[in-house]
């Protein structure tokens, strides 16, 4: 009898979900997105990040989506379902920023975004190739520390990119254990470890919607802005799960252990925050801002204590919370590597990165734009000053990240703001960057508060870090065409945020204009 009356009951249930998802303030522009999300899927096997041989296309008779003006059709509709998604994303900034939807109301909205891609082709990158084959290695006795894929040779192989297959594995033993369980579970088949390696990332989308309106609750930003910038993003979405990027599972993993250190569990704070460098390496840098953090706790209850504004001795406590702080992060990263069975190799694969050479690096900008300009007095060309420039920036990113630290030790606020600047100082003068390690810092500028015309910027920014990169992967970076377009699109972005219909496309002005202070009204999301 139960059984009969439970059934319609959650029928109706998930009805009035569905009807209020459609009816919600940002009903329409949620819509809108799921379209842009939907359009990027279907574009996406002939617009892609594609593999060498298709047969699951050739099985339904769509290798025709791969080529010629099959391949056009395919980049256009994948472009279209881009500006589909960044159309909606801006409306429901700007519900946001009027207060009509909450970050719990934007849960559902992401997550109806997301469901699509989940059977994507990979998109704006190849990197889950070789996620896959480094995860074969381990399943099949290598170890991926010591040698690359092409050591095994096999369909997983064959779509790795060739810079890539002969580099070890510059991931850590948790990310490895990941893979190889992937690996275990489909076999070969680079379709289905495609999809469950994406599935694997959900866990860091959703620890990183979580974590974002308590950090905002901690600086003093906006939770629904912080849920809007932080992990509604296209940047985010588009290229780290249409993109299967494994930063996706370190960000979420990092924003938690960071959240959960504000929130006073600090041993359970680092202890994720050392699973996220089990995932890669950036992550670590969490883990000093972190001790600044337990340090200001400690001294906030050393004054409540004591009844006095005197504060407690710095050094102590910084050498009691670095030793408790490096006993954790030492233990939970010793059990993933016995786990895995692997050693700290990996540690000296990161100088594979090197291998990445575009402008988004200010030493790699600096040699691009010395070389040529330098190389008729000095003979040296922009190959030969790339490794001048990345040792004199890589110098310069010591101080930088030594000051930053210590100008932060003040208060656990003061700890995150320079945690948000050292991940970007990481990012611009670092060997190599690309458009999604910016995802990094976001997590942390995100919570933040921000005016409007600045949450504007910072949407303006994503946006053209998003278009820069071309969906099959290659970079935009170099052509005047992509420059211009991208950064029209990331103008437009920002100023529509905070302004209704900038174009002036609407045939009648919007019932109501912006509030002076940039917000938009309610009538013209």
């Amino acid at each position: 009898m139960s059984a009969t009356t439970t059934a319609p009951a959650r029928g109706a249930d998930t009805r009035s979900r569905a009807a209020s998802f459609v009816r919600g303030p940002a009903g329409r522009p949620a819509l809108l997105g799921v379209v842009g999300s939907a359009l990027i899927t279907l574009a996406s096997p002939g617009a892609g990040s594609l593999r060498v041989t298709d047969p699951f296309l050739e099985r339904l008779n769509l290798s025709w989506m791969r080529f010629g003006h099959g391949q056009q059709l395919s980049m256009a509709l994948l472009y279209l379902g881009v500006g589909l998604m960044l159309l909606a994303w801006v409306r429901v900034g700007r519900l946001v920023l009027a207060e009509r939807i909450s970050a719990a109301g934007l849960r559902t909205t992401i997550a109806a975004w997301v469901v699509p891609m989940l059977v994507a082709s990979p998109i704006y990158s190849r990197d889950v190739y070789s996620y896959l084959a480094q995860g074969a290695l381990l399943r099949d006795g290598f170890d991926p520390y010591a040698v690359g894929p092409v050591v095994n040779p096999g369909p997983l192989l064959d779509n790795v990119s060739s810079i890539w297959s002969t580099t070890p594995a510059p991931y850590g033993p948790v990310w490895l254990l990941v893979a190889d369980g992937v690996t275990r579970i489909t076999g070969d088949s680079v379709v289905w470890g495609t999809v469950l390696i994406r599935l694997t990332m959900l866990p860091g989308l959703a620890m990183l919607v979580w974590a974002l309106p308590r950090l905002a609750g901690h600086l003093g930003g906006r939770a629904g802005a912080a849920v809007w910038l932080g992990a509604m993003n296209p940047l985010v979405l588009v290229h780290l799960v249409g993109g299967v990027h494994n930063e996706m599972l370190m960000v979420g993993l990092m924003a938690a252990g960071v959240a959960l250190a504000l929130d006073r569990e600090h041993v359970a704070g680092i202890a994720v925050i050392a699973l996220a460098v089990g995932v890669k390496a950036s992550a670590g840098l969490a883990l000093p801002f972190v001790v600044w953090i337990w340090v200001a706790h400690l001294r906030e209850q050393h004054a409540a204590r004591e009844g006095t504004s005197g504060e407690a001795p710095l050094l102590p406590l910084l050498v009691r919370t670095s030793a408790a702080g490096a006993a954790v992060f030492v233990a939970v990263f010793a059990v993933a590597s016995l786990v895995a069975g692997v050693g700290i190799g990996w540690l000296s694969a990161l100088a594979g990165s090197s291998k990445i050479v575009n402008w988004l690096s200010a030493p790699t900008a600096v040699a691009q734009l010395l070389g040529p300009s330098t190389s008729w007095l000095t003979g040296w060309g922009s190959d030969r000053l790339l490794p001048v420039t990345r040792l004199v920036f890589a110098a310069l990113l010591v101080v930088v990240l030594v000051v930053v630290w210590w100008r932060s030790r003040r208060t656990s606020t003061d700890a995150v703001r320079g945690l948000a600047v050292a991940l970007i100082a990481v990012v611009v003068l670092s060997p190599a960057a690309l458009p999604w390690y910016y995802s990094w810092p976001l997590a942390f500028l995100a919570p933040l508060a921000w005016s409007p015309r600045a949450l504007g910027v910072l949407a303006g920014v994503s946006t053209w870090l998003l278009l820069i990169f071309r969906p099959p992967g290659n970079m935009g970076l170099y052509s005047p065409f992509d420059l211009v377009v991208g950064t029209a699109v990331a103008v437009l972005v920002a100023v529509s945020l905070v302004r209704v219909d900038p174009l002036h496309l609407r045939a009648r002005p919007a019932a109501a204009e912006p509030g002076r202070d940039g917000t938009p009204a309610a009538t013209s999301a």
